[in-house]
């Protein structure tokens, strides 16, 4: 109920605007039995992005399901596509940082790193038997990839530079490297 409640309301207004105090009150709880639940705040913001994480790789998931056969256009589209549909829960992914001594906890780590996985096994699905070993770190440099041009995409710099079509252009980057790798063979 904390985290889902507390989901909520970053998707409402993002991570710049969220309140611990906020979720407590829409729940229920006082500040203080919300951080006796959750530990401290840090805690709370990384159990509420996990489940960021969760929905964005069910959505990915769900998106491959129903996909033709050209299934990296559907995991670059689906990138973009959540992104833009739960921009303040997305966004707060990336601009809430742990402090330096606060590492990610073990089991949110293999949580959100599902949706790494889901990427590794597609990029291994399209290269040849002899350079699927290469396909995690191919995996982590196509996101890579694909998450800055939907950053641009996302916060309007793409718009200022007469960018109209980020996701093709993601998209024909992916392809530039996948076909990179398969000719190094």
């Amino acid at each position: 109920m904390l985290i889902v409640e507390g989901h909520k309301h970053m998707a409402d207004v993002g991570f710049s605007r969220f309140s611990a105090r906020e979720v407590a009150k829409r729940i229920g709880y006082s500040i203080g039995t919300l951080y006796n639940v959750m530990g401290n705040y840090d805690q709370l913001i990384i159990a509420i992005n996990t489940r960021t994480f969760v929905l964005w790789t069910d959505y990915m998931r769900e998106a491959l399901a129903a996909s033709g056969e050209d299934r990296v256009r559907c995991l670059v589209e689906g990138y973009f596509g959540f992104a833009r549909a739960n921009r303040n829960a997305w966004t707060a992914i990336y601009d809430h940082h742990l402090p330096p001594d606060m590492g990610l906890p073990e089991e949110h780590d293999l949580i959100r790193g599902r949706l790494t996985d889901l990427v590794v096994e597609e990029v291994e699905k399209v290269l040849p038997a002899d350079l699927r070993a290469k396909a995690p770190r191919l995996a982590r440099s196509l996101v890579a990839t694909v998450h800055g041009h939907c950053v641009f995409d996302i916060n309007g710099s793409f718009a200022l530079m007469g960018e109209r079509e980020p996701v093709e252009m993601a998209l024909a980057r992916v392809r530039e490297s996948l076909a990179a790798v398969q000719a190094e063979d």
